[in-house]
Formats: structure tokens, C-alpha cells, sequence
């Protein structure tokens, strides 16, 4: 099954490049609108998709003005399931959105493969209540295949300014064994690693373009080069 793992990774990254090149590229633009406007990028997820926090943050290579709203509620450190009825409890968002002070003009993006459950809705809706514009990652055939579990009855889809399609499955496993009920394979990972990349460096050329010098994170394994990320630390995260 091997191979089979590895096509079909392949191919929906592959299904990625073909559909949401568009996408990707506006919501890079986006981003660096923001940057060059001395606006703030942030960026959010519940469960397996604050991973896609993880990606955008404080790794060589990335750009080092995100700021991560990367809550351990939101994340499967303390228990497996946690995560789960956070992101369904409604108001949590609303909090955080206050700590973090999202403003006018900010960026926010949110990832949620299925865009069903509170948290990652009311996050976008208390956004672009304060004028932030949104960025949703997640699954256009999840989203389609299930019912909301907000209030309003919306999908994150229905409410991101822009949507990039991760292309996944409905309940993400993507694979089929013989004799095994449930499907294996979440792609849902694997996608969203590829999108964030394809945005930090379209978003870092766009920068460029306006004439000034994205700011990025270096491998802390490097020599000599631990004060540059300390510099990038302080002035762009350690503020909340």
C-alpha cells in the first residue's frame, strides 16, 4: 500500500496546482498587502489543522510576521478529543479574537478540513465584523457532504473571502483497504503543507515586488544565526 500512499498524495496535491492556483495566488496578494500596509497576518486552526499554524510559524524558511493564534484548547496536546468540543463551543472565538486584538485591514486565515463547526466560523464572522478580510482553508466536498454545526447554518466556505480547496475526500481518508471498514489516508495534512508553502513564497515575491525585503525565519541549526530569528521574535510575535 505504499505506492498507493504516495499516489495519492501526489495526486491531490497534483489537483491542488490544476484548481487553486488562483486562489493561492490572491491570497498571497492578500497577505502581502497586508504586510506592506503594517497590518497583522494571523493565522488559526482546530485540531489536526493547527497544523497548519505550525506550518506558517516560526520554521526556517517561513515568513516571520504571522502571528499564530495557536491556543493549546485548540490543539491535541492535552487531550484527543478536546480540541473537538472546543471548536464546537460557541463564543470561544469572539474571546480570542479581543485577545489578539484583530483589526481593520488585518488578514486572518482559518483552516478546517470539514468547516462545519463553530469555532473556525465564528472566528471568520468576528473577523470581518472588525474589518479584517479572511482566508479559509478547507474541503469543498467535506463542507458540501455535511450540515453546519453553527447557528447560522454556514460553512466557512460561505463566509472566507477567499477559499482555497485542499481537495480532500469527505472524511478525508482517501484510501480503501480490502477487508477494513473504515477508509486510511488522511490527505488533508499533506495538502495543506503544500498550500501554505505555495502562499509564503508567492506572498515573500509580492513583498519583493513592492520594494520591500520579506522578513524570514532561519534554520536555528545554523550556525551563527540564532539573533536572527530572536530579532524577527521581538518585533513581530512576542506581544500577547
Amino acid at each position: 500500500m505504499i505506492n498507493e500512499v504516495f499516489e495519492t498524495g501526489i495526486s491531490v496535491v497534483k489537483k491542488i496546482q490544476e484548481t487553486q492556483s488562483e486562489a493561492l495566488d490572491t491570497a498571497a496578494k492578500m497577505i502581502a498587502d497586508c504586510f506592506v500596509g503594517e497590518h497583522t497576518f494571523f493565522v488559526s486552526g482546530s485540531g489536526h489543522s493547527h497544523t497548519v499554524s505550525e506550518e506558517f510559524y516560526g520554521r526556517a524558511g517561513g515568513l516571520a510576521f504571522v502571528k499564530p493564534i495557536l491556543t493549546t484548547e485548540l490543539t491535541l496536546n492535552e487531550h484527543p478529543t478536546k480540541s473537538s468540543f472546543i471548536e464546537r463551543l460557541s463564543g470561544y472565538a469572539e474571546i480570542l479574537a479581543e485577545l489578539y486584538h484583530i483589526q481593520e485591514d488585518d488578514v486572518v486565515l482559518i483552516a478546517s478540513n470539514s468547516g462545519r463547526n463553530a469555532y473556525p466560523i465564528e472566528l471568520a464572522l468576528e473577523a470581518k465584523k472588525r474589518g479584517a478580510k479572511v482566508i479559509g482553508i478547507t474541503s469543498v466536498a467535506h463542507s458540501n457532504a455535511t450540515t453546519s454545526r453553527h447557528a447560522s447554518g454556514k460553512h466557512l466556505l460561505d463566509i472566507a473571502d477567499v477559499v482555497i480547496d485542499n481537495c480532500g475526500v469527505p472524511g478525508d481518508c482517501a484510501l480503501k483497504m480490502e477487508g477494513l471498514d473504515t477508509a486510511v489516508c488522511p490527505t488533508s495534512s499533506m495538502a495543506n503543507a503544500f498550500i501554505v508553502q505555495a502562499i509564503s513564497v508567492q506572498c515573500a515575491e509580492y513583498i519583493m515586488e513592492a520594494g520591500k525585503k520579506p522578513p524570514v525565519f532561519v534554520s536555528l541549526n545554523s550556525e551563527g544565526t540564532e539573533h536572527v530569528n530572536d530579532e524577527y521574535f521581538a518585533k513581530y510575535t512576542r506581544q500577547y
